[in-house]
C-alpha cells in the first residue's frame, strides 16, 4: 500500500502569495469592523429617525420636546414581536405518516427479473 506523505515548504511561498494573503486578511477585518461600527451606530439612527417624526407632529415647535431612547429590551420586545407575526403567516400543518396493507403483493419495484445483475448479464 502506497503511503501519502504530506509535507510544507516555506521556499514555494512567494512574494505575490503573501501579498494577496494579507491583503485578503486586511479586507475580511475592515469588513468586519465596518459592520461592528454600523450596527453599534444603527440605535442612533433609530433615535434619530423618532425624534424627527415626533417633531413633524407637534403642533408648536416651542414646546420641549421629549426625548426618545429606545433601549435594547425595547428594541428585543419589537423583534419578537416581528417574528411572531411573520412566522404565523404560514398555515401550520399537521403531518400524520400512515401505513396501509396493500391488498396486491406484486410489485415491479420488488420484483427479481428487474435486478441490475440480471440486466447486465443479457448485455
Amino acid at each position: 500500500m502506497k503511503t501519502l506523505s504530506i509535507t510544507f515548504d516555506l521556499s514555494l511561498i512567494d512574494h505575490y502569495t503573501l501579498v494577496i494573503t494579507v491583503a485578503g486578511y486586511c479586507i475580511v477585518l475592515f469588513a468586519l469592523a465596518l459592520m461592528a461600527y454600523f450596527f453599534t451606530g444603527l440605535h442612533t439612527f433609530q433615535d434619530f429617525l423618532a425624534n424627527r417624526r415626533i417633531a413633524e407632529h407637534t403642533e408648536s415647535g416651542k414646546e420641549e420636546k421629549p426625548k426618545v431612547v429606545m433601549t435594547g429590551e425595547e428594541n428585543a420586545a419589537i423583534a419578537a414581536a416581528l417574528y411572531l407575526f411573520f412566522s404565523e403567516l404560514h398555515d401550520e400543518e399537521k403531518y400524520v405518516m400512515t401505513i396501509r396493507k396493500v391488498s396486491k403483493t406484486y410489485s415491479p419495484w420488488s420484483s427479481k427479473i428487474y435486478g441490475i445483475w440480471n440486466s447486465m448479464k443479457h448485455s
